[in-house]
């Protein structure tokens, strides 16, 4: 082992020596790339192993009883692997990646390189109705994370690693490889610097290169589009409108079932309830089960009967409003069957969930428009294209991401002008009702969300810990003012905390409130702190956010205030303290 440690430091040491930093950061994109692209094609691979072999016998033109059981398998062997052999949370894998360039110095679990591929491909290979996109994304910053704590690189890189790894698990699983760099600009927030915009290159093209070796060049969804006409623009931008509010309806919906799940204390009851939903929601439309991508591949294809396979509407597959019924409930049902698979156990995304319910929710509202006539004839598989750029540029606030995504996935760049309009009015829509995105919104309500804003950004990235300083002397209220004056002559500042026997603060004393009084010896015995003393212009918390405490700062107009745990001082924090520390912070990370 030692001689193992010994020949890992003298690479270290070589490669400081011989090899820039600079380029060694694009060497490590390269191999983050081809690791991330591996992983994604293991997760697809698997995902589709395990689905084949449970579906491949299933009739389409009856019910399929085993639709009830296959996803409580799912969740239930996807929570058991997590809560015993993981034994740590790796649900809601997006969020958990803002989390840790936030607030772990970029820094993810050496496991996540592998925990979410084995989880996730079985929650969604048994039925579970989620994505395997943020599970990538998580496992993908995970390998970036890891490679860059190896060759022992600075908060600032394995920044730029983490985005690297989303951006390949993006790209490999989806083989987009400019979707993938717009996804850690738009919904990781990393900016688009000299420095990393090469970085976050290699590894797009280079986990999309992987994935076309593997897979073929063939887009993810074949598509034919029709013409796009400018006289459809007004139905185009209503359709966003209504991307908009679905995907309202998606994000409300899901915070409100996890708001739910969060409640239930229990696992065992937590998994009792969410197999129950999702089992009976699948059974009932099995177009729920799994990603859900053979449902998209039909309705592009213009073939909407083929998502009433399996149910009870198969009999009734070319009625019109047997049809509309279906295509409403699964966009309506989605949600539910989506939160109930993470809330019950298992480990799986929003990210596909939102390109389904677009897809089905573009071809829903072209479907009703054109069947009553009342406007030229709509192209329904376009407008299913649309929609899926709508509802996923509005449920993760990255509408770009969401054009080129769509564009990348089915190969209709020809309709770039309408997936622009689509997307930019569904996320002008939402962004009125939800200022953050469903992966943000956690994060955001704690403070600890890392944006484009650089101020705000420099304030997350600073924790209270750095900038408390404790050499301030504390005083008594007892004291009298000849043993403050005793204190002054050691001390280094002019502010003094007073505190009881409990170290509870009850005030403070200002030095300029007694130079007035401490130049008289007649009062040094007559005079105490308790008279003295003032209550200080505002109160800083342990835990409290550096956003929230310059929001003090300017408040109260102060230079120092103290720091108090659950009333109990701790310390102060000055303005000249969070500035230095601002400056470091913001010079550090945004070198290029």
């Amino acid at each position: 082992m030692k001689k193992e440690t010994d020949w890992f430091l003298k690479l270290l040491i070589w490669r400081e020596k011989n090899i820039k930093e600079k380029n060694f950061i694009l060497i490590l994109s390269f191999v983050v790339g081809i690791l991330a692209a591996l992983a994604a094609y293991v997760l697809k691979f698997l995902i589709h192993s395990i689905q084949n072999l449970l579906t491949e016998h299933f009739s389409i033109s009856g019910a399929n009883y085993l639709y009830l059981v296959y996803p409580i398998v799912g969740i239930l062997l996807a929570g058991l692997y997590v809560r015993y052999v993981v034994k740590d949370d790796i649900s809601h894998g997006v969020t958990r990646v803002l989390y840790a360039i936030s607030q772990r110095k970029s820094r993810l679990k050496p496991h996540n390189m592998y925990t979410s591929v084995v989880a996730s491909s079985i929650t969604i290979g048994f039925g579970g109705s989620v994505g395997a996109e943020a599970p990538i994304v998580y496992t993908g910053a995970a390998i970036g994370s890891n490679i860059g704590s190896l060759f022992r690189m600075d908060q600032r890189v394995l920044m730029l690693m983490v985005g690297c790894g989303a951006a390949a698990g993006i790209a490999g699983i989806f083989k987009a490889p400019i979707a993938g760099l717009l996804f850690t600009l738009e919904v990781l927030m990393l900016d688009l610097t000299t420095a990393s915009v090469m970085p976050l290159l290699i590894s797009s093209t280079t986990a999309a290169t992987i994935t076309y070796i593997l897979n073929g060049s063939a887009a993810q969804f074949s598509f034919a589009p029709e013409p796009f006409v400018i006289e459809r623009v007004p139905y185009v931008i209503l359709l966003g409108i209504f991307c908009g509010f679905v995907s309202l309806y998606f994000t409300r919906v899901i915070n409100w079932l996890e708001s739910i799940f969060r409640k239930i204390g229990k696992p065992w009851f937590k998994f009792g309830f969410g197999s129950i939903i999702l089992s009976l929601c699948i059974f009932l439309l099995p177009p729920l089960y799994g990603e859900g991508y053979e449902s998209i591949h039909s309705l592009l294809e213009g073939n909407p009967q083929a998502l009433t396979d399996g149910s009870f509407f198969y009999p009734w597959r070319n009625n019109f409003w047997v049809l509309f019924l279906n295509l409403a409930l699964i966009v309506l049902i989605k949600v539910f069957a989506t939160a109930a698979t993470n809330g019950g156990g298992g480990v799986g995304g929003t990210f596909a969930p939102s390109l389904y319910v677009g897809c089905m929710a573009g071809f829903l509202f072209a479907f009703v428009l054109n069947h009553f006539g009342y406007i030229i004839p709509l192209s329904e598989k376009n407008f299913a294209l649309m929609g899926m750029a709508g509802v996923m540029s509005a449920v993760m606030h990255a509408p770009l991401m969401a054009i080129f995504l769509t564009a990348e996935l089915t190969g209709g760049f020809s309709l770039f002008l309408p997936l622009m309009i689509t997307s930019t009015v569904a996320f002008g829509t939402i962004k009125i009702f939800e200022p953050h995105s469903i992966y943000t919104m956690r994060l955001a309500k704690k403070g600890e969300l890392l944006t484009h804003h650089k101020d705000k950004a420099v304030l997350t990235l600073l924790k209270m810990d750095s900038v408390i300083e404790k050499d301030f002397l504390s005083v008594k209220p007892e004291m009298s003012l000849g043993d403050m004056v005793k204190v002054i002559s050691n001390a280094h500042r002019n502010v003094f905390p007073v505190v009881d026997d409990d170290n509870t603060l009850l005030g403070i004393v200002l030095l300029d409130d007694i130079r007035n009084i401490m130049f008289r010896p007649e009062l040094y015995n007559r005079m105490y702190v308790r008279r003295f003393m003032v209550s200080p212009p505002g109160k800083i918390e342990v835990g409290m956010t550096m956003d929230k405490v310059m929001k003090v700062f300017d408040d109260t107009n102060a230079w120092n205030l103290p720091v108090v745990e659950d009333g109990h001082y701790v310390g102060f924090v000055s303005k000249s303290k969070i500035f230095n520390s601002y400056r470091r912070v913001l010079v550090h990370f945004s070198e290029d």
